[in-house]
C-alpha cells in the first residue's frame, strides 16, 4: 500500500540550534533517496513524514536546494529508465506491433482488442503509480518547492517529474527490436484502433481509452502548462481527427452507393451523436466540435449535392411525401450552410419543375378536342349534340379553374413541408414564394391573371354556396396568396374588374359582403390604387338602385293608369370606371351597332322617360344604353289546350330573358299564326348585332327545353335564310322559365381576345410608366437615365414589370412633349426636369 501511511502529524517548529553547524549533504540526501526510493516500491508506511520534511528544511536553509533538486530530478530520471520503462517496454508483444504495422496481420479483431487493453491497462497502471508517488514526494519537498523553486523560478519537482515521464516512457523506443517505434505512437494507435471498433458496433472498455486521455491532458510539449500543448491536442488529437476523416470518407462514398438518402441522413445525424458522446465519454470534450467538423464535412458538405440529386433524393421525396427525410436533409444542410445552398436550389427546381407540368396540362386540356357525342335517336341525338357544345365551350374554363386547384394543391403540399420538415424557416420561405412566383409568371404560361381572376369569379358564383364564414375566409385568403405571386398585377386588375363587372350586371354573386370582403383583402395586400375603380363599381350600382327606385316613385306621382307599363330597373355605370370594352360581343362594328338597337315602341317610351328624369337630375351628362348587358322578365300566353278535367286551359309562363331575346319575342306578337320572320328580317327590324342575334336565336330554338320558338330547318346553326314560328305548342315544366343565351364561347379569351387585351393593357402601362418618370424627374430634378430607369422600375414594381425599352421609348416621348431633356454636357446621358 502507498503513503497514507506516511506519518503526516502537525510539524512541530524546529527546537533551537536546529540552524547551526553544518550539515552533511551526502549523508541527507542519503536518507531522503532512500526514503524516495520506498515510496516508489509502495513501502512508505514506515516513513515519517514530519523528519524527511526537517531534512529538506535543514538543506534548503544551508543554500544547498539547487544540489537537492538537481538531485532528485536525477533520481526520478534514473528511475524511470531503469525501473518503469522495462514495464512499459514489456506490455508492447510482437504481435502488437506487428497488427499496427500491416493493417492486422494475422491476428483477429477480438485478439487485437485484447492486446490493446492489456497495453492500455498496463500503462495506465505506470502512469496512476508514478503520478501518486511524485504527489507523496511534493508533500515531503514542500519547503523546498515554496522557497527555493519559488525564488529561483524554477519548475516544482512535480512538473518536471511529469515532463521525465513524457520523454523517458512515452517517446523512449518501444523495444530493441523496433527502434523506430515510440510508445507513445503505438498508445496513439491503440487508442485510435479501440475508436474504431467501436464505431464498427464492437464494445470497448471506455474508462480505460479515458485513463489514457487523462494521462495525455496532464502532460505538455514544454515545461509551461500552455492548454494548447498538453499531449493530448500536440500529439493524439490530430491523427484522431485525420484518421477519422479518411474512415467517414470512405463510409461516405459506399454509403451513397449503396444505400438510399433517407438511411444516409438517419446514418449521418447518428454518426454525429455518436461522436459527441465519444468525446464526453471516451475521449475530450475539447475535441466535440472539431470532430463534429470533421464528420459534417466528409459525410455532409462534400456529399449534400449528390445525396440530393440522387434517385432517392429530395425529388424522390418530395413525389412520395417523405417528409421526415426532408427535414433530416433539411437538419444536416443547415449543419454546414447556413443559407441551405443545395436544398434551396433542389427545391426550387422541383417547384419550378411541378408547376411547368401544371401549366403544361392545362395548355393542353384548354386545346384538346372535346370527345364526339354518343350517337342516338330523336330528341335524345338534339340533347346529346347540345350537351357535346355545352363540353366544348367550357373546356377551357374547365382548364383554368383545374389550374388554380393544381396550384393551390401544390402550394398546401409545400406548405406542409415547410411546416414539418423546414421548421418554418424563412429562408425557405423566401426560396419558395419566388419558385412559385416563377412558373406562375412563366412567359410560357401567359394566361394566370386571367386564371385567377376566373377562380374567384366562380367562387363568389359558385364557389362559397352554403359555406361557413371561416371556410369564405379560407377560399379569399387563397385567392390572395396566389395574387400575391403575380407580378403583372394590373393585368389580374383587369381581368377581374371584366368579371366582376358581369358579376354585378347580371346578379350572379352570391353575396356582396363576400364581394367587399375580397376587395378589402385586396386594398390591404396591393393598396388603395388598385381597388380605387372596384371600390367605384360597388358605388355605381348603390346609386343606381336608388335611381331606380326614385324613378319608380317618379312615375307613381305621374299617376299613370297603364297596368302594362313597363316596370324599369337601370343600372347607371360610370364609363371611365367600367370595362365597357369588355361588355360587347365580339361581332364587326359592334359598338355602332349597339347604339342603334331598335327597341319596341313600348321600351322606347319607357326608356325617353328616363332620360328624361336623369337628365333633370343631371345635366349635362349623356346615356348610352347597353342593350346587350341587360335582361328582362316577360308573360308569354300560349294558345289554349285541353285539360285534364276537362275544357280548355290556358298556358301563361314567366320567361326570364335578356333584352335582346325580348326584343326578338316581342316582334312576334305582331305576326299571324303559322306566318315566320327569316333572320334577316329579324336582324333588319332590330339591328341586333349579328353574332348576338344567333346567340340569342340559339337560345330560343334550338335549346331543347326554351323552344318558344320553332327554327326551319331544324340546326344547331343559324343562317340568314332560316324562318322562325312562334312555337305555339311549348310546354314547360314551371310557370317560371330562365331562358340563358348559348354562351358566345369559352369564359377564358381566346387567342385574339388576350391580344387585345395585352394591347390596352401595354398602351395603359405606357400612362403610368410615364406619372412614374415625371413624378421621379419632379423630385430630383436632374438624374442620369440609368439611375431614371432604376428608380422608375422600383416605383411599379407592386403594379407590374416594366419592361426597360418600353421606359426607354416613354422617356422619349415625354422629351418630344417638352417634359424633360437632355443634358448635353453630361459624361453619363442624363435628363432635366423641365418645369
Amino acid at each position: 500500500m502507498y503513503g497514507s501511511k506516511l506519518q503526516k502529524n502537525k510539524i512541530r517548529p524546529p527546537r533551537r540550534g536546529i540552524n547551526g553547524g553544518d550539515i552533511d549533504f551526502e549523508s541527507t540526501w542519503n536518507i531522503l533517496a532512500a526514503a524516495i526510493r520506498q515510496i516508489h516500491t509502495k513501502n512508505a508506511s514506515a516513513l515519517s513524514y514530519e523528519e524527511l520534511y526537517r531534512h529538506t528544511y535543514r538543506v534548503i536553509l544551508k543554500k544547498k536546494g539547487h544540489d537537492l533538486y538537481e538531485r532528485v530530478l536525477g533520481f526520478e530520471k534514473d528511475w524511470l529508465s531503469k525501473e518503469v520503462k522495462g514495464g512499459a517496454q514489456g506490455l508492447i508483444t510482437d504481435g502488437l506491433v506487428a497488427s499496427m504495422q500491416d493493417g492486422g496481420g494475422n491476428t483477429t479483431m477480438n485478439e487485437q482488442r485484447v492486446a490493446g487493453e492489456r497495453f492500455l491497462k498496463g500503462l495506465r497502471e505506470e502512469w496512476q503509480d508514478y503520478q501518486l508517488c511524485m504527489s507523496m514526494l511534493t508533500d515531503v519537498l514542500m519547503y523546498m518547492e515554496r522557497v527555493y523553486c519559488t525564488d529561483n523560478r524554477q519548475p516544482s519537482v512535480y512538473t518536471t517529474s511529469l515532463t521525465l515521464f513524457r520523454d523517458n516512457i512515452l517517446r523512449s523506443d518501444a523495444s530493441a527490436k523496433h527502434p523506430n517505434q515510440k510508445i507513445q505512437g503505438i498508445l496513439n494507435k491503440i487508442m485510435l484502433d479501440q475508436v474504431h471498433m467501436e464505431r464498427n458496433g464492437d464494445i470497448i472498455d471506455k474508462h480505460l481509452v479515458k485513463s489514457c486521455v487523462y494521462m495525455l491532458e496532464s502532460l505538455f510539449e514544454g515545461i509551461s502548462e500552455d492548454i494548447n500543448q498538453r499531449l493530448y491536442i500536440t500529439s493524439f488529437e490530430q491523427e484522431f481527427l485525420d484518421s477519422s476523416r479518411e474512415f467517414y470518407k470512405k463510409e461516405g462514398d459506399t454509403l451513397l452507393r449503396d444505400r438510399d438518402a433517407g438511411t444516409y441522413c438517419r446514418h449521418a445525424a447518428r454518426r454525429i451523436q455518436e461522436e459527441q458522446d465519444r468525446c464526453r465519454s471516451t475521449l475530450s470534450e475539447s475535441t466535440t466540435p472539431k470532430i463534429e467538423a470533421v464528420v459534417e464535412d466528409e459525410l455532409i458538405r462534400n456529399k449534400i449535392h449528390d445525396l440530393i440529386e440522387s434517385d432517392s433524393g429530395v425529388k424522390f421525396m418530395v413525389d412520395n411525401d417523405r417528409i421526415e427525410e426532408l427535414g433530416l436533409v433539411y437538419e444536416l444542410n443547415s449543419r454546414v450552410d447556413f443559407k441551405k445552398t443545395e436544398l434551396v436550389r433542389a427545391i426550387q427546381n422541383r417547384i419550378v419543375e411541378m408547376g411547368t407540368e401544371v401549366n403544361k396540362a392545362a395548355i393542353a386540356a384548354s386545346q384538346a378536342p372535346s370527345a364526339p357525342a354518343i350517337p342516338a335517336e330523336g330528341g335524345e341525338k338534339e340533347k346529346s349534340k347540345a350537351a357535346s357544345a355545352e363540353k366544348a365551350v367550357n373546356q377551357q374554363t374547365v382548364a383554368a379553374l383545374k389550374w388554380v386547384e393544381e396550384v393551390l394543391q401544390l402550394k398546401d403540399k409545400f406548405d406542409e413541408i415547410w411546416k414539418r420538415a423546414f421548421a418554418s424557416d424563412q429562408l425557405m420561405q423566401t426560396a419558395l414564394t419566388r419558385s412559385f412566383s416563377e412558373f406562375i409568371n412563366s412567359s410560357a404560361f401567359p394566361r394566370s391573371s386571367e386564371y385567377i381572376s376566373l377562380f374567384i369569379d366562380e367562387n363568389m358564383k359558385k364557389g362559397i354556396k352554403g359555406k361557413s364564414e371561416n371556410e369564405v375566409d379560407i377560399v379569399l385568403e387563397k385567392a390572395i396568396v396566389l395574387l400575391r405571386y403575380i407580378v403583372d398585377k394590373d393585368l389580374f386588375e383587369r381581368y377581374y374588374k371584366k368579371h366582376l363587372c358581369k358579376r354585378l350586371l347580371m346578379n350572379k354573386s352570391l353575396s356582396n359582403d363576400v364581394e367587399q370582403q375580397m376587395i378589402s383583402r385586396m386594398k390591404i395586400e396591393l393598396g388603395n390604387n388598385f381597388t380605387t375603380k372596384l371600390e367605384a363599381m360597388f358605388k355605381d350600382m348603390t346609386i343606381s338602385d336608388e335611381l331606380t327606385s326614385g324613378f319608380k316613385d317618379h312615375v307613381a306621382k305621374l299617376g299613370d293608369p297603364d297596368p302594362k307599363r313597363i316596370e324599369l330597373g337601370v343600372s347607371i355605370l360610370t364609363s371611365m370606371t367600367w370595362p365597357l370594352e369588355s361588355m360587347g360581343s365580339s361581332g364587326d362594328n359592334e359598338e355602332s351597332a349597339r347604339l342603334k338597337c331598335v327597341f319596341p315602341m313600348a321600351v322606347e317610351k319607357i326608356k325617353k322617360s328616363f332620360e328624361q328624369y336623369y337628365g333633370e337630375k343631371h345635366s349635362g351628362r349623356q346615356l348610352t344604353w347597353l342593350a346587350n348587358m341587360g335582361s328582362a322578365d316577360v308573360r308569354a300566353t300560349f294558345p289554349k289546350v285541353p285539360s285534364k278535367e276537362g275544357g280548355f286551359k290556358e298556358r301563361k309562363h314567366e320567361l326570364n330573358v335578356s333584352t335582346y331575346a325580348m326584343i326578338i319575342l316581342l316582334l312576334f306578337n305582331d305576326v299571324p299564326n303559322e306566318e315566320s320572320m327569316t333572320f334577316e328580317e329579324i336582324q333588319a327590324k332590330t339591328n341586333i348585332p349579328t353574332h348576338d342575334l344567333i346567340r340569342n336565336l340559339q337560345s330560343l330554338a334550338v335549346a331543347p327545353k326554351t323552344r318558344i320558338l320553332i327554327k326551319e330547318p331544324m340546326s344547331k346553326d343559324v343562317k340568314p335564310t332560316d324562318k322562325f314560328f312562334f312555337n305555339e305548342g311549348f310546354v314547360g315544366k314551371f310557370h317560371k322559365l330562365k331562358v340563358g343565351v348559348v354562351t358566345a364561347g369559352n369564359k377564358v379569351e381566346g387567342e385574339k381576345e388576350r391580344k387585345d387585351t395585352e394591347k390596352k393593357n401595354n398602351d395603359s402601362r405606357g400612362f403610368c410608366i410615364e406619372a412614374a418618370v415625371v413624378r421621379i424627374m419632379k423630385q430630383r430634378k436632374e438624374l442620369s437615365h440609368q439611375q431614371l430607369v432604376a428608380e422608375t422600375l422600383t416605383q411599379l414594381a407592386n403594379q407590374f414589370k416594366p419592361d426597360v425599352n418600353m421606359i426607354k421609348k416613354r422617356i422619349e416621348s415625354l422629351i418630344e412633349r417638352e417634359y424633360l431633356e437632355r443634358i448635353e454636357e453630361a459624361a453619363l446621358p442624363s435628363y432635366r426636369y423641365l418645369a
